[in-house]
């Protein structure tokens, strides 16, 4: 695959105005000056983010929320398809964030909405934008359902003793740290219009997947058995929901609407340099992924949860400080998620308009209280990373990429150069399609995944 991108792009790489062809600082996540390489014709930054700088950014954007849910991955698919599974989506994942990168050059777009109306006018915007708004509202609603699996936990270990009475039942329960979170700490950071000092929480993000992981490995043998998986139980090889599986570890891996950012913040954004940010980030993120899949689930197996901190009791310390920081790192995570979804409504709905205040708040007022309902009533993670991870995150991420290349490729659509690309569009279809439907009918049907969280603690 490497070499029909590097092949397909040379010719028209080398006769593009690096101008056009390079990422404005405008867009950076650290503004930077440019200044050009006549002969090479590539823009070198005198400012902007180290190769190590991002590296961190596209791990952190790589390994995400969805990385609590791979264990449950590995159960809906099986342990040998999922394994597959992860590796096969994280090499996909690799090779289209290449492809993405690519489109940039051949475009001289700046950003995924850009390069999208580039390639198919208006009609390809509105379809990004929906995708990407409800890929934003899943996140939305996959942060406060975390919030809600986490911190009750935390708050009746801390404060035993309160946890007792009638007023710390009420206090603690899941239903009130919600509603808390949802409207006194989300919603008023949601309404910031710049909420650019809230990005820059990369290493904490990074250490809290990294406790997170450490804990799941150093707990899961120190548990009470009863909470493990029974003894004798088998390791499924393969399973039936192999699909409900690719949403979900999709959903974990999906980076590419962040993708522009972190490529055009590189001192000296050439494709040579970010194709190896790429490989190593990926390589990272599917180690580590690997790590707590693997070892979540043969803990618990059967028992496995939609997030894994789950199958741990309330009480023990090292999860709990894992609980901890995974929410706080989702308390700062969801203005973002909420920031880009009011975009895509604004874009959407009044994209010839000014700002107006009382919009802004009308539209960010609404997506939280549809968020809180969800957050509210959907127990089971699982099901919601499936859902977004199969409709959302598998256009995003294996249609529009190869698609783009496709439209801006000089020569025949259908030739050999082309069928990787068309291969993947093809496989982003299947599991968009298959996904969703079998997600629906699985929250539907499963008395696990549509249980009511207004009788939960």
């Amino acid at each position: 695959m490497d070499g029909s991108i590097e092949h397909a792009g040379h010719f028209r790489l080398r006769n593009m105005d690096a101008a056009g062809s390079s990422f404005s600082a405008d867009h950076s996540r650290d503004r930077t000056d440019h200044v050009y390489d006549r002969e090479s014709d590539t823009p070198v930054h005198t400012g902007g983010a180290s190769m190590i700088s991002s590296f961190f950014n596209l791990t952190n954007a790589i390994v995400g929320a969805g990385v609590i849910g791979l264990p449950y991955a590995i159960r809906q698919a099986g342990f040998i398809i999922g394994v597959l599974m992860i590796i096969v989506l994280a090499l996909l994942v690799d090779w289209t964030l290449r492809v993405l990168a690519l489109n940039s050059k051949l475009s001289g777009q700046q950003t995924y909405q850009g390069l999208v109306e580039h390639c198919f006018g208006r009609t390809g915007l509105l379809a990004n934008s929906f995708f990407q708004g409800a890929m934003a509202g899943g996140g939305m609603a996959s942060f406060i359902v975390i919030v809600g699996d986490t911190l009750p936990h935390v708050l009746f270990a801390l404060m035993p003793s309160v946890g007792q009475t009638g007023f710390g039942q009420f206090v603690f329960s899941r239903r009130f740290v919600i509603a808390f979170f949802v409207i006194f700490m989300a919603y008023p950071l949601s309404l910031y219009r710049d909420v650019g000092k809230l990005s820059k929480t990369s290493a904490f993000a990074v250490v809290a997947m990294c406790t997170i992981i450490a804990s799941v490995i150093i707990e899961g043998p120190r548990i009470d058995p009863k909470l493990r998986a029974e003894r004798g139980s088998p390791v499924v090889l393969a399973n039936t929901g192999v699909f409900q599986a690719v949403g979900i570890i999709t959903f974990a891996f999906v980076c590419h609407h962040n993708s522009f950012m972190i490529y055009g913040s590189l001192r000296k954004p050439t494709l040579n340099r970010y194709f190896e940010v790429i490989h190593i980030s990926t390589v990272i993120a599917t180690v580590a992924s690997l790590i707590i899949a693997i070892i979540g689930y043969i803990y618990f197996r059967e028992k496995t949860q939609g997030n894994i901190l789950n199958n741990f009791p309330q009480d023990n310390l090292l999860i709990n400080i894992a609980r901890s920081l995974f929410a706080l790192n989702m308390i700062t995570t969801f203005p973002m998620e909420t920031l880009v979804a009011r975009e895509v409504i604004d874009q959407l709905m009044f994209r010839n308009q000014e700002f107006s205040m009382k919009r802004h708040v009308i539209i960010t007022t609404v997506l939280c209280a549809l968020c809180l309902v969800v957050g509210e009533t959907v127990c089971n993670l699982g099901v919601l990373l499936e859902l977004t991870g199969g409709l959302s995150a598998s256009f995003l991420a294996f249609i529009l990429p190869p698609a783009c290349y496709i439209k801006l490729c000089s020569g025949p659509k259908l030739s050999w150069k082309t069928v990787p690309h068309w291969l993947c569009i093809c496989f982003g279809f299947t599991v968009m399609v298959l996904s969703t439907v079998l997600s629906i009918r699985h929250a539907v049907v499963s008395q696990e995944a549509n249980g009511s969280c207004w009788n939960v603690q």
